[in-house]
């Protein structure tokens, strides 16, 4: 919609590049074959492409190899992924306590059905803190830490070199949530230490909604979550044993991984670092601007400044603030964002918290409206 202010960009990004867009049309009008199914030339192409974007991410994210990422619907079920093929019967499982639902319910539900039992860590403090607090967490039979790199609800980045040389050292698998830090903040799988690095396309990417991933930092495959058709070994019963066919079942979203290559590699033209950079610089403007105002309450998790911050308006629910921002144009996300433990963790309340989130498309002038009308809105 036209003329519009979009400060969501945390749930996903918008606009996309229009090399995106017109990259899609392209393939679902040039080559839109089932990849790997077929020997004809659009078959063939569509999994040319395919392997080009498994290329362009292993080299984004400093992966062993193309065949490690393995493309999935979203982050969520990534996630999902990572832990219930490769949680082990009767191990411990370490947590943050800013974690998404996307983590939370996954390792809760195996930790209900009998098969785990997991704990929280604390996050504040700084990253000697952190590690420290890990350390003290850490059972005989610890054998997976699961964390986001950034939280969804703004302002703390953890320090994953450091936890992830931990575990390392110990033994225990290294899971990461990066939906809020790819394409945002550097993510290495070798120099971090992580042995799986679940992302979303279709945020900090710039690709479309539709595709995930799921990378695995070295030969780590344990059982399967779905069964099924992929073109390879036909005449077997059993998936694969090997990555990423082990995981990749039935067709795949062409078009959203074609999007997904071209929307990282006009970030890569564009400098991840200059987008980052210019997304933080409007986040701490608009917390600058909005501490300003009296009957404004910010909920900074640390000192770091990141593309998301929350905050509330003293007397109106978040609901309120984010219906009467949207009649003004401005679209923000209201509520717990699919993060209790971080909102518990933060304070925020019984109601949650207006989250404001920039993108690589707004401007200072977005900053200006968004600040004039929580002004106008507190005195309401």
């Amino acid at each position: 919609m036209k003329n519009r202010i979009y400060l969501d960009n945390a749930a996903t990004t918008f606009p996309k590049p229009p090399v995106v867009l017109k990259a899609m049309m392209r393939c679902m009008e040039e080559y839109g074959g089932n990849p790997g199914r077929s020997s004809h030339r659009l078959s063939v192409l569509a999994a040319e492409k395919i392997y080009e974007c498994r290329e362009t991410v292993a080299d984004f994210f400093d992966a062993p190899s193309p065949e490690s990422v393995v493309f999935t619907y979203n982050t969520t079920y990534a996630l999902n992924l990572a832990i219930k093929t490769h949680l082990v019967y009767g191990s411990h499982v370490l947590i943050s306590d800013i974690e998404h639902n996307s983590v939370l319910r996954p390792v809760d539900a195996m930790a209900k059905g009998g098969y785990c039992t997991y704990d929280l860590f604390s996050t504040a403090g700084d990253s000697d803190a952190i590690v420290e607090e890990i350390r003290r967490k850490l059972r005989f039979n610890t054998r997976m830490l699961i964390c986001n790199h950034v939280s969804n609800i703004g302002g703390r980045i953890l320090p994953l070199e450091k936890i992830g040389a931990l575990c390392r050292e110990r033994g225990i698998l290294f899971v990461v949530d990066g939906a809020q830090s790819a394409g945002t903040e550097e993510l290495s799988l070798a120099r971090m230490k992580i042995d799986i690095l679940c992302a979303p396309g279709h945020k900090g990417l710039y690709g479309p909604q539709g595709v995930g991933i799921m990378i695995s930092g070295g030969e780590y495959y344990g059982r399967t979550l779905l069964e099924g058709g992929n073109g390879i070994r036909s005449l077997e019963r059993e998936m694969p044993d090997f990555l990423p066919e082990r995981y990749e079942v039935g067709t795949l979203a062409t078009p959203c991984i074609v999007g997904l290559n071209t929307g990282l590699k006009w970030l890569k033209e564009r400098g991840v670092e200059n987008v980052a950079a210019g997304e933080r610089r409007l986040s701490f403007l608009a917390q600058r601007w909005l501490g300003e105002n009296k009957k404004v309450q910010l909920y900074p998790m640390s000192t770091a400044i990141t593309s998301t911050f929350c905050f509330n308006v003293r007397d109106k629910l978040p609901q309120e603030v984010g219906e009467l921002l949207d009649a003004r144009g401005i679209c923000v996300r209201t509520g717990f964002h699919c993060s209790p433990l971080a909102h518990q963790t933060v304070g925020t309340g019984e109601h949650g918290a207006v989250r404001v989130s920039f993108g690589a498309f707004n401007t200072t002038a977005d900053v200006e409206a968004l600040t004039d009308a929580v002004e106008r809105i507190s005195q309401e």
